[in-house]
């Protein structure tokens, strides 16, 4: 399973103006910088959680229907299904009817359930495409409080400390940060 951006967030979950009253910033001489580094933010802080934060279209590619007729998605949380095809062979991609899967309420990681007739794919690999919107909602207030102080702390400190990262802890959380997010981390299967 291929997991594939389509659409990155609208929004970040934390606003330049959010993230330059936390650092007492009067001017606009550091807006790109500090609009990089909030959005950088969001991606370590998803990528600590496995949670995406701000909704975002995505791109499910399988090779196969799976046998049980569930799909565990890589991605949480997921708020719609928009589309899916099947890839017929040597022809155009069919459509899969919206009523043949449902997203299963509740599972978490998030599971698609085939609840009708799929064609069988006719080629071996990325075979069936799912689309559908992942995140906790399209506005900064449908994200978690935490999940948000974390982004904000996170892209300050990456502000402040410019250049004073030793490359061993690059890749880490500052413990206060790590605990932020540790309440809404995903278990990865």
């Amino acid at each position: 399973m291929t997991p594939i951006a389509l659409t990155p967030p609208a929004i970040e979950p934390v606003s330049l103006s959010e993230a330059k009253d936390f650092l007492r910033i009067l001017t606009a001489d550091e807006d790109e910088l500090l609009g990089t580094l909030i959005t950088a933010a969001r991606l370590m802080i998803e990528a600590a959680s496995g949670r995406l934060l701000i909704e975002q279209g995505w791109r499910i590619v399988l090779d196969a229907w799976p046998q049980g007729g569930e799909i565990r998605l890589p991605l949480s949380p997921v708020r719609s299904l928009t589309a899916a095809r099947t890839h017929l062979a040597g022809g155009p991609a069919e459509v899969v009817a919206s009523s043949s899967l449902a997203l299963v309420a509740g599972s978490d990681p998030p599971l698609i359930a085939i609840v009708g007739p799929v064609s069988s794919p006719g080629r071996a690999r990325a075979a069936i495409e799912i689309d559908l919107v992942a995140g906790f909602g399209a506005t900064r207030d449908t994200v978690p409080a935490p999940l948000r102080q974390a982004v904000l702390r996170l892209a300050c400190r990456w502000f402040e400390h410019r250049g004073d990262v030793v490359s061993r802890d690059a890749a880490r959380l500052p413990a206060e940060i790590a605990a932020l997010v540790a309440p809404f981390r995903r278990v990865r299967l």
